[in-house]
């Protein structure tokens, strides 16, 4: 256990001496463009099955040219790159998916398969390579479910043209793509005639990144581009709602059933789209006004962009994709079942079981005088919060019947008035309360986190991965960005 903790310190304030490598073993192994791998992931939640599908040769290599190996044990899966000849790890990458999501729903308990379509990004190598896909277990042990032997020199690696009909627009370029983090804006739901609506909405959302810190002061390290390729229709799939529409990348809410989870399962479209630019990291920008989106560390992030909560979804939800934070509420109704098992520390750098309190992953950030666990206002938070989204969740049933049954467009814009007006005062109600208790602005280890009442611990009282709102992250999820930041610019 202790050497356990001392690797999370590690990883957590010595990243330096992880991530340092020569940036001439880039140019002993790789050529400057992208490798990208397809496959499809199947199964369900006691079964896991890989397939490739096509190997693709791309644009040159958005990332770092120095940090090569992920020293930061993220997700939970992990592509890992051996030079064939002399088995040497000359890549690595923890991420997150779709299919992993998937496997912790009642569905894939029942044991009912899905296939998901995914996609590797690896800087091309010059020569033959074994390709892994490591998978953890709920214990976070990690297992290989998948390799190959992939040789940059075969014919069956195609180096097809880019799709046609795509705009590449320039929002900010600070340098070097391989020391800087690019992010693509993927264009959803936009048509050809609201293209004037998407430059507008692009520019305003590189002015929200750039509000909140630690993005703020480090905006010279990002390099940002929107990438539109018109849909035929306005908005995105609402099965609850009974509505269905023909977009760019098929995004829809509902996704694992829940109704303001917005996620897509055409990774084919996504890859080819956002192949246009070089991209460190995805953001699908819906254009839609209902509250909605997702993020899945290093796949994508989705926000919808004229909802009253747009700063808090899109800030919140790329926190999770880019730096890989868990989710710290924990009353919401999701599509998992445990996702966190009991008794195994989390991975994510906000989120701890406090299996070994006196060296828990952020004690270094702890105030004199704060014990750990930290008691704070959490019954009466609960109480109100609880009372909140049973209303919520009868209110969002009402609507989405409201839509199916084709009620008059009147009487359905009136009761989601009252949605937003209600979502409106509680969140204000929260903030208030939140901002009374003693512990505010201060770090601890308290109750409540990754969907959990008990047993999980978050590091603040309030933060931007909690509650929604116009408001900073907590000092351990800035750090935890800032590092990303800094493994992505060197």
């Amino acid at each position: 256990m202790k050497n356990r903790f001392f690797a999370l310190f590690l990883v957590l304030f010595l990243p330096g001496l992880i991530f340092a490598q020569s940036p001439a073993i880039f140019d002993k192994y790789f050529l400057d463009k992208t490798m990208r791998v397809d496959y499809f992931h199947i199964g369900h939640a006691k079964e896991e099955l890989v397939t490739l599908d096509q190997v693709y040769q791309q644009g040159f290599w958005a990332g770092s040219k120095k940090n090569l190996i992920d020293g930061f044990d993220y997700g939970r899966y992990c592509i890992k790159v051996y030079d064939f000849a002399s088995g040497t790890l000359i890549f690595s990458k923890g991420f997150d998916s779709y299919f992993g999501e998937y496997q912790t729903t009642a569905a894939a308990g029942r044991g009912v398969k899905r296939t998901y379509h995914e996609s590797a990004l690896i800087p091309c190598p010059k020569n033959k390579i074994k390709f892994s896909l490591e998978s953890r277990d709920r214990q976070n042990l990690s297992h290989p479910v998948y390799s190959s032997e992939i040789d940059p020199a075969s014919i069956t690696v195609l180096k097809k043209p880019l799709s046609s009909g795509v705009k590449v627009f320039e929002l900010l370029k600070s340098g070097d793509p391989h020391q800087k983090v690019d992010i693509a804006f993927i264009a959803e739901g936009y048509t050809s005639k609201e293209e004037p609506k998407l430059k507008a909405d692009l520019e305003r959302f590189v002015q929200v990144l750039f509000k909140l810190e630690p993005y703020k002061s480090q905006k010279n390290q990002f390099n940002i581009y929107g990438v539109f390729k018109a849909s035929d229709d306005s908005g995105c799939d609402e099965p609850s709602h009974g509505s269905f529409k023909n977009t760019a990348v098929n995004a829809t809410f509902d996704s694992l059933g829940s109704e303001r989870y917005v996620l897509t399962e055409d990774n084919r479209s996504l890859r080819d789209i956002a192949a246009h630019v070089p991209y460190d990291a995805l953001f699908i920008m819906v254009n839609h006004k209902r509250y909605g989106g997702g993020g899945i560390y290093n796949f994508y992030c989705t926000f919808t962009v004229d909802n009253q909560w747009y700063e808090y979804l899109f800030l919140h939800e790329f926190g999770h994709s880019f730096a890989g934070l868990g989710d710290e509420y924990y009353t919401s109704d999701v599509a998992y079942n445990e996702f966190y098992p009991k008794g195994v520390e989390p991975r994510e750098a906000n989120i701890t079981a406090l299996l070994d309190p006196k060296n828990m992953k952020w004690k270094k950030m702890v105030g004199p005088g704060i014990e750990i666990p930290t008691l704070w206002e959490k019954a009466e938070f609960d109480q109100k919060d609880n009372a909140y989204q049973k209303v919520r969740q009868d209110i969002n049933g009402k609507i989405a019947k409201m839509k199916r049954s084709g009620a008059p467009a009147a009487e359905a814009a009136k009761v989601e008035a009252e949605s937003e007006l209600l979502s409106k005062e509680h969140a204000d109600w929260v903030d208030q309360f939140l901002a009374k208790s003693k512990y505010a602005g201060k770090i601890g280890a308290f109750e409540g986190a990754g969907y959990a009442a008990k047993g999980l611990y978050r590091p603040a009282v309030d933060c931007l991965m909690f509650t929604k709102g116009t408001k900073p992250f907590c000092r351990v999820c800035e750090e935890a960005v800032r590092r990303m930041i800094q493994f992505y610019c060197e």
